[in-house]
């Protein structure tokens, strides 16, 4: 497959392992593909600088909560970063580079702005993938302390989190251990890439879901609904030959899949 650069940087820094994944990097790669001109260094050194401001900010006692509350007070009340409520599927939302100019981006991506002041302040914090809402927490052992880096850093418990669950389901939600389950550096950046790929579907923006789809595939080779999603995108493409094989592998993978008899139809249409 012929990579862009940008897809080519992305794919070197996801074939380290896991925990040497430079999340910051990796994100300024998927935006490249969107701005081929994206110098990279210029948002890790503005990521730096805020780093060194907060620093002189901090309190003399580090514990976690006054930590997270001089972060804030410096993220959101000096800088005046804030939730994009008003045009949240907008997809510089999206792109690293556009949340730390325009100061505003979705849950995932804040966080990310958060997760690496925090990381150049000897702060660590780590990704809890909730369902609809994505949070952060301080990288402590045992600790039930999260943060919402869309909603101004409010910190929040786990029952904080199960009436958050509730409200974004309109209904009542039992809240499960795995709702608030660290994530990994590849499934954080399969979480961004999954939001852009619903925005742009959404907008018929074939050929940009399509080079989404591609990369959650490098981060997780095989799995099998990405792989019919990009069989799909192919067909409607026009990439027939493309489209075979993915849904050929999808259904090897899954043949008793609930849509398995649709893509047959499908198949035996591109086949005749």
């Amino acid at each position: 497959m012929n990579f862009s650069s940008a897809r080519q940087y992305f794919y070197q820094e996801i074939q380290q392992p896991d925990e040497s994944i430079n999340l910051a990097r990796a994100a300024l790669y998927i935006a490249q593909e969107e701005y081929p001109n994206l110098d990279p260094e210029e948002y890790l050194n503005a990521l730096d600088i805020m780093a060194t401001d907060l620093e002189e900010r901090l309190p003399s006692s580090r514990y976690p909560l006054r930590m997270i509350q001089s972060i804030n007070q410096y993220l959101y009340d000096e800088l005046g970063f804030t939730g994009n409520k008003i045009d949240y599927y907008d997809p510089r939302n999206s792109f690293f580079n556009d949340v730390i100019e325009r100061k505003t981006g979705i849950p995932i991506t804040l966080a990310l702005v958060y997760m690496e002041v925090g990381k150049r302040i000897d702060f660590p914090m780590v990704g809890i993938g909730m369902p609809g809402h994505f949070l952060i927490r301080p990288d402590i052992a045992d600790i039930e302390i999260f943060v919402d880096a869309f909603n101004g850093g409010e910190v929040m418990f786990p029952q904080d989190c199960q009436e958050r669950l509730s409200q974004i389901y309109q209904q009542s939600v039992t809240l499960q251990p795995e709702f608030l389950a660290v994530v990994s550096k590849r499934q954080f950046l399969a979480r961004m890439l999954t939001n852009l790929k619903y925005i742009y579907l959404n907008r018929q923006d074939l050929e940009k879901t399509l080079s989404v789809v591609e990369r959650i595939l490098l981060l997780f080779p095989g799995v099998s609904l990405e792989l019919r999603d990009r069989g799909l995108l192919y067909y409607q493409l026009g990439y027939f030959t493309q489209a075979v094989e993915d849904l050929q592998i999808y259904l090897t993978k899954v043949p008793e899949a609930e849509d398995a008899n649709v893509i047959r139809q499908l198949l035996s249409k591109l086949d005749s």
